[in-house]
This record gives C-alpha cells, structure tokens and sequence, in this order.
C-alpha cells in the first residue's frame, strides 16, 4: 500500500511537471508568435513609411520642372531629407542626378558605338586609374551584333568559355551591377566606378551642374582633371546658366567641346529613402525620369 501511494505520489508530480512544461511551452509559442506579428506589422508600417520618401521626390521634381529647365545642386532637390520623425519611427532620403554621371547605355547610340563616348569612357577609366579597354568590354557587351569589334571587347565565344557559360547580354545594362557579368570587371573594379557611371534607359548628356570633376575631364577631351576640379569649385558660387555660359568659363586650352553629349539639365533621378518603425528597417532606391509636364515615371524599384 505504501509503494502504491509512492508511485501515486511520483505519477502525480510528474504530471504536474509534465502540464506545467507544456503550460511554459505554450506561453512561449505565443510569445513568440506576438513578437512575430509585431516585427511583420513594424515591416509593413515601415515599407509604408519609406514610400513615402517616393513620392515627396517626385513631388519636388516635378515643382522644380515647372520653374525652371536648369538642374545645379544649389537647388531644393539636391538636399538630403532630414531625419522626418514619424509615429513610432523616422524617415530618411534624398535625390541625386543620374545624368551628372557617365551614362554607360551612351556607349551605343542608334545601334552603333559611339567614338566620342567611347573615347570619354576610357578617359574616365584612366583618371580612375583603371584598364581602358574595359570601355571596349561594356560597348560589346550593349552594342545588338555578335561582333567584337575593338581591342579588348567581348562577345559569346568569350563568354561561352567560361564556367558555367553564357552569352554576351547585347542589350543596354538596366543597373550598374550589371557590370559584373562583363569581361574584366570584379567587385573592386564595380566599386571604384560606381560613384561616377549609372545605365539609364537610353543615352544621355552630361549635366554640367553637377558631373564630379572626373566625369567633366572625361566628357571633354582637353579638359585636365585639374582644370574640371577648378570648374566645380566655381560652380558652387554660380552655377552654368547654359551652354554658352559653360563655354565662356572653360580655360582657353579646352577647345574640344562637343556641346551634344552636355546640358544643363537632367531628366534622370535617383530617389534613396529609408526608414525605421519600431525594430523594422527598410531601405530601396528607385530611379524617376522626369518631363517637362508630366508626372516623373518610376522605372524601376529596388530594395536595399
């Protein structure tokens, strides 16, 4: 009779433990599944929250269109968004031009390379200190033929030897990470350009107002690296009207200025926004082309 109460006494003390672990279990599970709904509420109020950073950019651009055709980084779209407190979080962003930088797509214009593009983009790639037939690879690699039609270019037989294979794009890049699937590009040589190329749909001139130094001496032939750095330290007391103003502040020695690949003015925008809501943090770039009138065009998206 003793043993029976002992065994009764034991069976009764591991039930206990046995309800009070799946009780624990329980509370855990939902705890946990609490936490889980809470980080996917803060995620979506925090994608909400970022896109809005997209649409007070194409706000602003389309203002600025409306009062004037010159784009210089003395204007409202070229300052950063403040930190924007928001309930629960903070929003962040800004604007910057796509077409103060070598558009890389101007490498074929009308289905054929362009010479004079091709010449800036090596001029561009030495002041970087990098291999200039690597403008030959990307024209290549964007130019509808299966040829390879300059020293140091690329196409399928290239491509096709290499493991795993495959074949030259011969199409404009979409991004500039595109670059990596191009002959002689590796991720150090992609991060030293990225600050001075983008792909934009289609070709483009150089915006004066507001290309760095190096992209200025590369979209002039004559023009030093020296000589571009000392235009864009004037620029910032008065930007360049136009062209003609442009060509009056280039030092005399900088006659070779094709007036065709310059402007004054962009259509083409990168917007950044992040944002945080609670524990959430969201990050995406979007690229806006902007006319004259209409309302900027998203062309494409991304998250970051």
């Amino acid at each position: 009779m003793r043993r029976q109460r002992g065994m009764a006494v034991i069976t009764a003390i591991l039930v206990v433990a046995l309800v009070a672990s799946a009780a624990s279990f329980m509370a855990w599970q939902q705890q946990l599944w609490l936490r889980q709904v809470e980080n996917l509420n803060a995620q979506a109020q925090s994608r909400a929250v970022a896109l809005a950073a997209l649409q007070w950019a194409r706000s602003v651009l389309a203002q600025d269109a409306r009062s004037n055709s010159v784009d210089h980084l003395g204007e409202g779209w070229a300052q950063a968004l403040s930190p924007l407190p928001v309930e629960g979080g903070e929003l962040t962003g800004g604007l910057s031009d796509q077409q103060g930088l070598f558009n890389l797509n101007s490498l074929v214009r009308g289905g054929k390379t362009s010479a004079t593009d091709l010449a800036a983009f090596r001029k561009l790639l030495e002041l970087l200190q990098l291999p200039p037939g690597l403008a030959s690879a990307v024209a290549d690699w964007i130019d509808p033929d299966a040829e390879v039609t300059h020293p140091g270019g690329a196409e399928d037989m290239d491509y096709l030897a290499l493991d795993p294979p495959y074949r030259a794009a011969n199409r404009t890049l979409t991004t500039v990470d595109g670059l990596y699937r191009i002959k002689g590009f590796d991720a150090a040589t992609v991060a030293r350009l990225r600050a001075f190329v983008t792909a934009l749909p289609q070709a483009t001139p150089v915006n004066v107002n507001t290309a760095p130094a190096e992209v200025l001496a590369a979209a002039i032939a004559d023009l030093s690296l020296d000589q571009a750095q000392a235009l864009t330290a004037a620029r910032k007391g008065r930007h360049f009207v136009d062209l003609a103003d442009f060509r009056t502040r280039l030092p005399p020695t900088a006659t070779q200025l094709n007036e065709t690949l310059l402007s004054v003015g962009s259509r083409y925008f990168l917007v950044t926004g992040r944002a945080r809501f609670g524990r959430a943090k969201t990050g995406y770039q979007a690229l806006l082309e902007r006319e004259a009138t209409a309302w900027p065009k998203l062309v494409w998206q991304k998250n970051i």
